[in-house]
């Protein structure tokens, strides 16, 4: 029973930041790249349901639209992580102990040696910052964790009996990689690229706070509070709002993460009511 209320609980408040980013795609109450400083910091009103920021833009508008790139670069970047990850940690499964293995462990090591803002900060200092820099950067740290997820889940796989009847009847190692191994970490892939997911949308968030994510007219949660942390005491309002949303997307997706956690994985079906 608590498995279900996570995945519903979980489900509904992404699913709720999710459609707003999909409305955003086609409409929004004001346009967001329009400034208009006689307006600047209104109180919500009908006009303005959740106010106006310090150049008159409406908040429930960024509020939108910065759902939308926080996803995006999330979604992208998971995306990234996995399409590279996935096969990498195949390979090193099906080779363990050779060559392969021990140099794409060792790299994945490399990259863990360097959190996803110091990989933006290299990137930026050479390309500049933008979205799609930070797109990289998370993409780039995710693919050593799903090389790992990847591998240890195939790992286990590879002593079993109907592996051994595989390699038996001639099946080479990808394609038991292929048709035997993936299907069964699918459940373990499923719930990390959730929790990375909710892990993108801080870093997104993160790199944006400190000048390094989606750049200016482009509305980010991250930027919008860095941009109201001049105006804390005077309107905490603006730095409230994107905050609950980056804490309200996480929870959802965090909770979403252990639902299906607790559904996907046979270990735990009995406790599932």
């Amino acid at each position: 029973m608590r498995g279900r209320l996570q995945l519903a609980a979980g489900g509904a408040l992404t699913g709720l930041f999710v459609l707003a980013a999909l409305v955003s795609l086609v409409w929004t109450p004001h346009d967001v790249a329009s400034l208009s400083i006689g307006d600047r910091l209104l109180p919500p009103s009908a006009s303005h349901l959740l106010g106006t920021d310090h150049f008159g833009r409406d908040m429930l508008s960024m509020l939108m639209v910065g759902a939308r790139t926080s996803i995006a670069v999330a979604l992208v970047a998971v995306g990234i992580g996995m399409g590279l990850g996935v096969p990498l940690g195949l390979l090193a499964a099906a080779n363990r102990g050779r060559l392969v293995d021990e140099v794409a462990m060792r790299a994945n090591d490399l990259v863990f040696a360097f959190p996803a803002l110091v990989i933006a900060i290299l990137i930026t200092a050479r390309f500049g910052p933008s979205a799609f820099n930070a797109i990289l950067a998370i993409g780039i740290f995710n693919i050593p964790v799903f090389a790992r997820v990847t591998r240890g889940g195939a790992l286990g796989l590879w002593t079993l009996d109907y592996i051994l009847a595989a390699r038996v009847a001639g099946k080479g190692r990808l394609r038991i990689s292929l048709e035997h191994i993936l299907p069964n970490i699918l459940n373990l892939l499923i719930v990390q690229g959730t929790i990375q997911f909710s892990l993108g949308i801080l870093a997104e968030a993160g790199l944006s706070y400190v000048g390094l994510g989606a750049q200016p007219p482009l509305p980010s949660w991250g930027r919008m509070l860095a941009d109201a942390q001049t105006m804390i005491y005077s309107r905490p309002s603006l730095a409230i709002l994107p905050g609950v949303a980056i804490v309200a997307t996480v929870l959802g997706l965090n909770l979403m993460g252990d639902g299906l956690r607790d559904r996907l994985d046979p270990r735990l079906k009995r406790g599932v009511g």
